[in-house]
């Protein structure tokens, strides 16, 4: 399979990037590996992804503001990540506006080093920096670039001597004073890690803020990723998304073998992993093979060495199945049937309320409280809100049948079932193992059947792609990906309590005549 990305096939009219290849590899030495200290060399495919990232529009502006390396696991995206890095700390990365024209009459833009440069490399966490760290004083030790240009190299940071501003530095999520930064370009590594849990599509629109206020000086961000797991919601996804839907202004370098290889076939696992691992001459295939072949966990195989996206085993719903159901028309309108489905925290976990049609079974978030990241220990949901959103959903609709789960809020489900009708509002306990077990059998086999709709609403669908299964002997629960994870299934758990609240109502006869009192079932 050929290039995926969208990485033109023929070199660009204007670049600096011949300038800076034949600079780095004059100034930057091997790392690693019997070659270290030797002068780098980059591969061909390197070498065209350069000339395309630092590709100029006769302005002078870039083509790309923006640039993802997306290739499977080794690669060399580090050591690429860290030539760049050196590329922008020190090397000819500005165009000048001066053109020469080679011998073969190519045309070769000059450049020169940012005046004051403020490199950041940027991860979730400093262990992810270090790696890349590591690589860059590699590359700079005893180089020639390390005695012409009078680097200061420190295990923490690379900057210059005597003083003189400029540095090469890492940074995280957690890091204080990101806001306001003004990087002159930001290296983000292992983009497909940067998910909700850690702060990481908040952080990467923070660096992209910074980078936006000197984008006319050439600041930017570059991504690099393995194929991500489309139920994570990672920078890496939403960024190929973007591509996907036709920004022109990321470049996105991707090769990946054909999907769906199978993977007990040495064959044709040998022919992918050559396909995707394209010219990265040190990529140990065979030994990848027999790691493919005789393994157990396909989803990390295609994903990490096959470079092809693909889902967690463990996952609950695919986000292909779950977009399946997304509708845009008949819209939820005030005084229509509805059942609601509830479920509550009041300080971790997030509570949340989710309506569902009765003739149809639309899905709709009535309401959602989350503790926000950086929220103080003793946060706690509103609880007055939550009791807002309740009266106004039986006031705007026809609530036939709630399910609402009892902890923390039996006090409150008991007055909702007095001021509402104990008809229409019932304790439905999710720690009754068969029940919750049925119910949501029931409501993953409707979206494979699509027999419910959503409009697409991000908090939602966040919530069900967040979902993991859990085996119990009874059959199948949902869960967070682990007790403390800050990816909150909330809103997944209301829906599946909303759709069943809707069979009982459908099942009671609410749907076509009038209600009648009756006990709630269970």
């Amino acid at each position: 399979m050929p290039q995926t990305g969208n990485l033109p096939a023929h070199e660009p009219e204007l670049t600096l990037g011949h300038h800076i290849l034949a600079w780095a590899e004059r100034y930057i030495v091997q790392p690693d590996g019997e070659h270290a200290g030797a002068p780098w060399r980059f591969t061909e495919e390197q070498r065209h992804f350069i000339k395309w990232l630092y590709a100029l529009n006769p302005d002078g502006t870039w083509v790309y503001t923006e640039a993802t390396l997306r290739r499977a696991k080794g690669f060399g995206k580090t050591p690429l990540l860290a030539a760049i890095a050196i590329i922008e700390f020190i090397g000819p990365c500005r165009w000048t506006g001066e053109i020469k024209v080679a011998k073969d009459g190519t045309r070769i833009a000059i450049g020169a080093p940012v005046r004051l440069p403020l490199v950041q490399l940027a991860a979730t966490s400093l262990d992810q920096t270090a790696q890349t760290m590591d690589m860059i004083r590699a590359m700079l030790a005893e180089s020639p670039a390390e005695r012409e240009y009078d680097i200061d190299i420190s295990k923490t940071r690379i900057q210059f001597k005597g003083n003189r501003p400029g540095k090469i530095t890492p940074v995280t999520s957690s890091t204080r004073g990101n806001e306001g930064a003004r990087p002159t370009m930001v290296v983000c590594d292992e983009s497909h890690h940067w998910v909700d849990s850690v702060a990481g599509p908040t952080f990467y629109a923070t660096l992209q803020r910074n980078t936006n206020k000197t984008l006319s000086q050439g600041s930017r961000c570059i991504q690099t990723t393995n194929a991500y797991d489309p139920n994570e919601n990672s920078v890496a996804q939403t960024t190929h998304e973007k591509v996907l839907n036709g920004n022109p202004y990321i470049l996105y370098d991707c090769r990946e073998a054909p999907p769906n290889i199978d993977l007990k076939d040495p064959e044709a696992v040998r022919a992918g992993l050559v396909e995707a691992y394209g010219d990265s001459w040190w990529a140990p295939i065979d030994q990848l093979v027999n790691v493919i072949v005789y393994g157990d966990n396909a989803a990390h195989d295609y994903r990490f060495y096959l470079n092809n996206i693909a889902e967690s085993a463990d996952g609950w719903m695919s986000k292909v199945e779950w977009d399946e159901c997304v509708s845009h028309e008949d819209p939820i309108s005030p005084g229509d049937k509805i059942a609601i489905g509830f479920d509550g925290s009041l300080f971790n976990d997030a509570t949340g309320v989710v309506g569902c049609r009765l003739r149809d079974g639309r899905l709709f978030t009535l309401g959602v409280w989350e503790k926000p990241d950086k929220a103080p220990p003793d946060w706690e949901v509103d609880v007055l809100a939550v009791e807002a959103v309740i009266q106004r959903a039986f006031e705007t609709y026809q609530v036939e049948w709630m399910y609402a789960d009892p902890p923390y809020w039996q006090e409150a489900i008991g007055r909702w079932s007095l001021a509402y009708g104990d008809d229409r509002v019932f304790e439905y306990w999710t720690s009754k193992a068969n029940r919750m077990v049925n119910a949501t059998e029931r409501f993953r086999t409707a979206v494979t059947t699509r027999d419910l709709t959503h409009s697409g609403e991000t908090k939602l669908t966040r919530h069900v792609l967040n979902a993991v299964r859990r085996e119990i002997p009874q059959g199948i629960l949902i869960r967070k990906d682990s007790p403390k994870s800050k990816r909150k299934i909330d809103l997944a758990v209301a829906a599946i309590l909303a759709f069943e609240a809707r069979a009982d109502a459908i099942a009671d006869g609410r749907l076509k005549t009038k209600k009648r009192r009756v006990m709630g079932f269970g």
